[in-house]
């Protein structure tokens, strides 16, 4: 599904270039768990936004589903974050005055679905991580658990072909994050492909296959 081969991104600081990502090279399978793990600054979000087309490598190939990614026009990159990828964000990135299930159906909406099929299809996707109880609630009125969830259901109410986690347990206690990441194995058993990106070794080690990241460069763990 993704193929990633010596990605580089650079940015430069005065008389500097910094290196976020350093020949980067990655594939992710069809079904595959797969945790992308390191530090602070070590270039885990960086990964993640170009994996996610939310921003562009400046030299390597990244092929996506069998065309590279420079192949595709802009509206077509915003139709693939829209349609093939779901995203998961240690924020939540919720917003504040409207209900639960009107944030789950806002990725509906930009696609153009009908009203009523876009509330029936948020309303399955809270009740699918149990949140049926919670449709009407705005964030503020959710435990941070509760809001992850809603911001899981959000990323999966479009059946993407494939889940951006960006440390989706970073603001949450031990017990909550359990949780989640419960969610997340069990969403990969039932066919998706999940991507998680933590800094957390105890957290990667759910995942059936790790990759460390470190100073911008990837190595696979044995």
């Amino acid at each position: 599904m993704i193929e990633m081969n010596d990605i580089s991104k650079v940015y430069v600081l005065g008389a500097e270039n910094i290196y976020a990502l350093n020949k980067a090279s990655l594939k992710v399978a069809d079904g595959e768990f797969i945790a992308v793990v390191g530090p602070s600054g070590s270039g885990k979000s960086t990964l993640m936004n170009i994996m996610g087309c939310l921003d562009i490598a400046d030299s390597g190939e990244y092929i996506l589903d069998g065309m590279a990614i420079e192949d595709y026009s802009e509206d077509e990159l915003a139709k693939i974050r829209n349609h093939k990828i779901g995203f998961v964000f240690q924020s939540f990135n919720l917003l504040g005055k409207i209900t639960a299930v009107e944030n789950v159906e806002l990725p509906l909406i930009y696609q153009g679905v009908h009203s009523n099929e876009a509330r029936a299809r948020a309303q399955d996707a809270l009740v699918s991580i149990g949140l049926a109880d919670r449709m009407n609630h705005r964030p503020t009125e959710l435990s941070g658990g509760q809001q992850q969830r809603v911001a899981l259901a959000r990323a999966l109410v479009t059946n993407p072909s494939i889940l951006l986690a960006d440390e989706p347990t970073g603001n949450l206690d031990h017990k909550t994050g359990e949780e989640i990441l419960r969610l997340l194995i069990d969403l990969n058993s039932a066919g998706n492909t999940v991507v998680l990106i933590t800094h957390d070794t105890g957290i990667a080690q759910a995942a059936p296959r790790r990759v460390h990241i470190l100073d911008g460069e990837v190595s696979e763990e044995a």
